[in-house]
């Protein structure tokens, strides 16, 4: 009886586990998002959000967000997957809670901080990477409406995030949605700066 119950429990965990895995792999290959209908609620940004502000603040939690006038580059992100009902501040404050060592150490965090994580540029990155799918940097096809897009600026070496538009500029070239300080712009900046990211989440 004792080997029974033991192998049922065995048996369950293994299938559990096999379940597990196979969601994590298809919802790898499937974007969370709708690409065209995220690039269009970034869009919806521009001309609300018309300033930058890198200022602490803090948050309700789930779905907390500083005020739609202002913001930084992460808010533009953050803004147009809620427009999806994906809340990225409750999902990285729990990828975070759950692997801790995964996620950078830059500001001497001993624990997660649910006004302020979601909102910086290299924990997106590892979030987007750990659940969704990483793409080329190089090849321009590959570029895709509602992609996410990380830079490193010249100055400092400053993490910048932005999502591509469903536009593309005369070249060809795939127009970014993003604020890098003037509120929230769709601008030829693809290969502006150095690419760090591209992701499909």
């Amino acid at each position: 009886m004792k080997v029974s119950v033991t192998y049922k429990t065995w048996y369950k965990s293994l299938l559990l586990v096999s379940v597990l895995s196979l969601a994590h792999i298809a919802h790898a290959e499937t974007p969370m998002s709708d690409g065209d209908k995220l690039a269009y609620d970034a869009k919806k940004q521009i001309g609300v959000t018309t300033s930058y502000d890198p200022a602490y603040r803090k948050l309700e939690f789930p779905r907390g967000d500083v005020p739609i006038e202002t913001g930084v580059c992460t808010d533009v992100i953050i803004r147009a997957y809620r427009l999806q009902n994906i809340d990225l501040q409750q999902l990285v404050n729990h990828d975070m809670k759950s692997n801790w060592s995964a996620y950078p150490k830059n500001w001497g965090l001993k624990s997660t901080d649910k006004n302020i994580d979601h909102r910086r540029v290299p924990n997106l990155e590892v979030f987007f990477a750990r659940n969704g799918k990483t793409l080329s940097i190089t090849d321009k096809d590959s570029f895709q409406a509602g992609d996410v897009v990380t830079w490193r600026l010249p100055n400092g070496n400053l993490p910048h995030i932005g999502i591509v538009s469903d536009k593309v500029a005369a070249d060809g070239t795939p127009l970014i949605i993003h604020n890098i300080g003037s509120g929230t712009q769709e601008e030829n900046i693809l290969y502006t700066y150095p690419i760090k990211g591209h992701y499909r989440y």
